[in-house]
This record gives structure tokens, C-alpha cells and sequence, in this order.
């Protein structure tokens, strides 16, 4: 069953930015653990997908190389493995980054909007996530305390993978965009009379916080599931139930592409699922990443520009889009798969 209708035009992409180094307040405390930032070649999308098929996480990616982001034992895998990196370097953790916001003062800020725009914010709770924390889900719309199937919905999903914290800061310049903007701005202000806008600001809270609570960066990308083995975590992004299993994902627990025992184990891919199910209104949704300034669209799942579950206008309205965005900050629209190819993703699942 298809989540978002196809009879409408649809908007389905993935924003992916580059950051130089991620956030929450870098403070003095206990040394970081020691941390690599391994080049490795990867001339085109098959090569870049081999190396996903072998548990590596790709942290960037350059005209005929990758970049990710190891501890010492996974640069001793690596090189079991009989790779040759192209270098090794130790990673430098940045200065403090304060102006960016944890958990805590996610929520903060997202009340704090609700209590300055009540006239069109309301926060609610879409779910829990592993550890119990809320995932919280605001709306901005004329009337945020009504469902109107006559609006088409907007949804913007944020901090996915745990280390990718710039997208947090990205789902909050959203909200920020559209309440400032409303009754100044009439481009703003119509389209939130017009559609409602649903921001989910953070899916993946637990590993998030894991991943700044030592006032350092421990580049965690999974959520903080107990694999059983000793090892943590499902990419989240590996765990939904479209094509769930095949290549570019990963069995294997330790992995940083693990995909979970069974699409939709995780507590927080349920959440989004079980939200998107509940607004059968929303027809457009943008997903944000970091590392690369590209715009993806689907299918992540194959190197086919349009397979047999792709409707042709679909795929003319997913290019013409992403163009359009690219055009608009200098980014790189293509195809998921054109990076390097995944299953179980949130895009293909809300579009498949």
C-alpha cells in the first residue's frame, strides 16, 4: 500500500548537508575516545556500495573517494579486510558548540514557539523512543487543532542518524521560517493557510544524546538498542519496511548499517510509521541528512531510474523538483541510489 498517494503531486526528498564537524557544546571532561577519519577509494556508486555491503558508513563522499569515521577497532576491520586507505587521520574534536541544541533544549524551543504562535503551532507527542523519550511532533497551520483532509500536508523529518545533530537545527529554521513569517510574509503566510506543516525534530532522541553526553562527539549514528552480542544500535534508516533486507544494509549487529532483526523493530521507525498511517493527508515529505550538499529522491533501493513501482509522472516530478531545490542552493539533485544503494530507508518506505 502506497503511504503517500500518488494521485497527487509528490514531493519526496532527502536534503543532505555538509557539515565540517557536528554539534552539542564540546566541553572540558574526560579525554574523547580515540577516533579516525579514514579516506578510502570509491570512484562510482557500485564501488561506494560495496564498501556499505561491508558494514562501512560513508560520512562523505568526494569525486573518487569516501570518507568515514572509525575507532580503533573499526580501522583494524577495515584493513582486516584488506583495504587500503587512501589516509588515516586522527580526528579533532571542533570547539564547543553551544549554540546548537540537545534534547532538552529541542524541546524548549519548540514550546517556546508554541507559546509565541499559538494561533498556529501546536506541539503534541508521536511517540517514544527506545529509552522512553517523547518524539515530538509540532504543527503549523491556520487551525492546528483541526485535521483537514482538504489540506494537503508537509512533512519534515530530522536527526535520523544520531551524529547528523545540524538537522535538528535545520527542523527548528523551519519552524522558525514559517512562524515569523506568517501574516509578514504572504508567499509563507498561504502556504500555511493553504497545507499543514508537520516537523518531527528529532526521531532518534537516545542516540542523539549519546552522543554528546560526554561534552564531546562520539560520531554514534544508530539509536541505542541492545543487540544482545555486546554491540548497540539499528540505523534507523536501514530499518523500514519497504525492500527491508536487501543491499545496503547490513545482518550484522556491529555494523553501522544494521538493519534490525525485522523491518519496523525499532520503537522510533514505528512512531514515524504509525504518524505518516494517521495523516494520510501528508503528500509531500523531505527527510534531512548531513555530510554531502546533494537532494535525493527516490528509489534508494535500485540503480533503475524508474522501476516497475515507480509511475512515470512520479519520476518527472521528483527530477523537476529536486532541480528546482538544487538550482536553488547550488546543491546536487540525483538519485538516492546514484550515491550508493540502501533498503529498508525512509524515503522509499514513504514513497513505495
Amino acid at each position: 500500500m502506497s503511504r503517500i498517494r500518488r494521485s497527487n503531486t509528490i514531493v519526496l526528498v532527502m536534503a543532505i548537508w555538509l557539515v565540517s564537524a557536528l554539534p552539542v557544546g564540546a566541553a572540558a571532561g574526560a579525554p574523547p575516545p580515540p577516533l579516525y577519519q579514514v579516506t578510502l577509494p570509491a570512484p562510482d556508486r557500485a564501488a561506494r556500495t560495496a564498501l556499505i555491503e561491508r558494514g562501512i558508513a560513508i560520512d562523505a563522499v568526494g569525486p573518487d573517494a569516501i570518507t568515514t569515521i572509525v575507532d580503533p577497532a573499526g580501522l583494524a576491520r577495515l584493513l582486516a579486510q584488506g583495504l587500503e586507505p587512501l589516509s588515516v587521520t586522527p580526528l579533532d574534536f571542533p570547539p564547543a558548540d553551544s549554540d546548537y541544541h540537545n534534547y532538552a533544549e529541542m524541546l524548549a524551543a519548540i514550546q517556546a514557539a508554541a507559546d509565541a504562535h499559538g494561533d498556529i503551532v501546536r506541539v503534541t507527542t508521536a511517540g517514544l523512543s527506545l529509552e522512553g523519550r517523547p518524539i515530538p511532533a509540532v504543527k503549523i497551520s491556520d487551525d492546528p487543532d483541526l485535521d483537514d483532509p482538504s489540506e494537503p500536508a508537509v512533512l519534515f523529518l530530522a536527526l535520523t542518524h544520531a551524529r547528523e545533530h545540524l538537522t535538528v537545527e535545520m527542523a527548528l529554521a523551519v519552524i522558525e521560517l514559517f512562524t515569523a513569517g506568517y501574516g509578514v510574509d504572504p508567499a509563507l503566510t498561504n502556504l500555511v493557510n493553504q497545507r499543514e506543516i508537520w516537523v518531527l525534530p528529532n526521531v532518534n532522541p537516545d542516540g542523539g544524546e549519546y552522543d554528546v553526553a560526554g561534552g564531546y562527539y562520539l560520531y554514534w549514528r544508530k539509536n541505542r538498542r541492545p543487540n544482545g552480542d555486546g554491540s548497540y544500535g539499528v540505523d534507523l534508516n536501514r530499518n523500514y519496511g519497504y525492500r527491508w533486507g536487501g543491499e545496503g544494509s547490513s545482518p550484522y549487529p556491529s555494523s553501522e548499517t544494521y538493519r534490525g532483526p525485522a523491518a519496523f523493530s525499532e520503537p522510533e521507525t514505528q512512531v514515524v510509521r504509525d504518524f505518516v498511517l494517521a495523516h494520510p493527508d501528508i503528500t509531500a515529505a523531505i527527510t534531512f541528512h548531513t555530510y554531502a550538499e546533494l537532494i535525493l529522491y527516490p528509489y534508494g533501493y535500485t540503480y533503475l531510474d524508474q522501476p516497475p513501482d515507480m509511475d512515470p509522472d512520479d519520476l518527472r516530478a521528483f527530477v523537476s523538483l529536486a532541480g528546482h531545490m538544487a538550482g536553488a542552493n547550488g546543491y546536487t539533485a540525483q538519485q538516492a541510489s546514484d550515491l550508493y544503494t540502501t533498503s529498508g530507508d525512509a524515503v522509499d518506505w514513504l514513497y513505495g
